[in-house]
């Protein structure tokens, strides 16, 4: 640092990174090694001794003074804070003296204490004491010791797991095992929890296999992952586990005037919140026409590839100590995912678009393959950028979330697939068609736009928009019967076909 760059540091006056200090003494080791505690726990920052805090002038030491501050500083670092820290001490020459630097390194070993074992963090130019347990498990996971999704859930055991998303995920998890031992996936699915366990091991429980897959703990409790993956309703026990929904008119967040806004928070397990987080984005974005035929299938205005691994990266990758639900907003220009919690250490929002992934949560991470649509391999943030180049990654440390922005786009040719009474018509085939009316695709291309629609189960009233046609009994009957009937879509619910729940999945 030139003296220049000095001066530059100080017209900026004091901040969370930055504290300057007149002069420092024994007597005010305390204060000086709270600092030193608070930064390392914080983003690492800088102290300046040699200048006044108030009018922000220079005030340089003298040579003995400069020798006795930079002997203190070092002392302070070994035994002022701990664990020790490793300080980097830079003598800045002046007019009249000298100014001392301390450049203080975010840390490793989190928490760290001062000389009186009180920990502390910055808070603006300022810092505090740390009180609250759910800001020391933030520490313990910054630096590697704690992973919050491996934790138990008190009061929990294995009756407290959905079962039709136990099955899915034991289905997806073990397919190529049962593959090679004959069995078919369809037939278990329309078994019970039971059999599908039995066909994995003859001597295993659904506990057992849990137990060794540290899902749960070997007390029976379950652990959050497993009350977040497959809970039958995790928010009993973890409230903030939600996710908050709001289409805005405008693009002010402080509009009062909404599209759409869901009635609370949305609730459920992560299978069932990504599906919600997905149906609310595509009933509130256009679908835009992508060739010249008027009549040809449009696709989202932001691509479903981008908002699936967005949301999926949103749901595996928050805080689950930070005590606030997952938002997405959608505006007239552009659409916001505010997921809780800073990045983890080590990855930022230039090296997350090379790929480079450190999960938070391993547990979730691990097991979330076989329920959400990701591949594992840490490239959805790589994928979503292949789809939409412009997202914009925002790490906002004041409010300690992760936030993706992507830009909606301007196209004058947009598909409007929601039918109305108004809209909807017969045809001479029964159908019921939104108009202006669709020219009829082959029956084949039909079935496959259907069955990659479903590799998500889907509603029939989902189905049927997406490939045009108006929720109504003769389209289901036209278009979806024949799949489940052929054994090509399985509904979720296979103990009551007419559930209003009911949704589809492909086999």
């Amino acid at each position: 640092m030139t003296e220049k760059d000095l001066i530059k540091l100080i017209s900026s006056a004091e901040q969370t990174t930055v504290q300057f200090k007149e002069r420092i003494s024994r007597e005010s080791k305390t204060d000086i090694s709270s600092e030193m505690a608070a930064m390392s726990n914080s983003q690492g920052g800088i102290i300046v001794i040699g200048v006044n805090d108030k009018q922000g002038e220079i005030n340089p030491l003298s040579y003995q003074e400069t020798q006795d501050t930079t002997n203190l500083l070092s002392d302070l670092a070994t035994n002022g804070v701990v664990p020790s820290i490793l300080i980097n001490v830079e003598n800045i020459a002046v007019e009249g003296g000298t100014v001392v630097v301390a450049n203080i390194k975010r840390g490793l070993n989190k928490p760290y204490r001062d000389s009186k074992g009180v920990i502390w963090v910055k808070q603006g130019a300022d810092k505090r004491k740390v009180f609250d347990n759910a800001e020391l498990i933030a520490m313990l996971m910054d630096n590697g010791q704690m992973f919050p999704d491996s934790m138990p859930v008190k009061g929990t055991s294995v009756n407290d797991l959905d079962n039709d998303t136990v099955k899915k995920y034991l289905l997806n998890r073990f397919a190529s095992y049962f593959e090679r031992q004959g069995l078919s996936t369809a037939e278990l699915s329309r078994q019970p929890i039971e059999s599908v366990v039995a066909a994995i091991g003859k001597d295993l429980t659904l506990e057992s296999l849990f137990t060794n897959a540290g899902l749960i703990l070997p007390d029976g409790t379950l652990t959050i992952a497993a009350l977040i993956l497959m809970g039958k309703y995790p928010q009993r026990w973890l409230p903030a586990f939600t996710v908050r929904c709001v289409s805005f008119v405008g693009n002010s967040i402080g509009g009062e005037e909404f599209r759409d806004k869901s009635n609370g928070d949305a609730d459920g397990n992560a299978l069932h919140l990504y599906e919600y987080s997905m149906s609310f984005l595509t009933r509130n974005l256009r679908s835009v026409q992508v060739e010249n035929d008027f009549n040809s299938l449009g696709e989202l205005e932001i691509s479903t590839v981008t908002l699936s691994e967005l949301i999926v990266n949103a749901i595996l990758h928050r805080s689950y100590v930070t005590e606030v639900p997952l938002r997405i907003f959608v505006f007239d220009n552009r659409v916001e995912i505010h997921s809780p919690g800073l990045l983890p250490k080590g990855v930022d929002t230039d090296n997350i678009k090379k790929g480079i992934s450190i999960p938070r949560n391993k547990l979730l991470f691990s097991h979330g393959i076989f329920l959400l649509p990701y591949t594992g391999a840490g490239s959805g943030i790589v994928r979503a950028l292949t789809k939409t180049p412009d997202i914009e990654f925002i790490n906002d440390t004041e409010k300690n979330e992760f936030v993706a922005v992507i830009q909606r786009k301007e196209n004058s040719a947009i598909i409007d697939k929601k039918p109305n009474a108004a809209a909807q018509t017969g045809n001479e085939t029964g159908e019921v068609t939104i108009s202006p009316k669709k020219k009829p695709e082959s029956p084949s291309s039909i079935t496959a736009s259907i069955l990659d629609f479903c590799q998500q189960p889907k509603s029939a009233k989902e189905i049927l928009s997406h490939i045009g046609y108006a929720y109504h009994s003769r389209n289901i009957a036209k278009f979806i019967r024949p799949l489940i009937n052929d054994g090509l879509l399985a509904p979720t619910i296979t103990e009551s076909p007419n559930d209003r729940r009911q949704k589809y999945v492909k086999r």
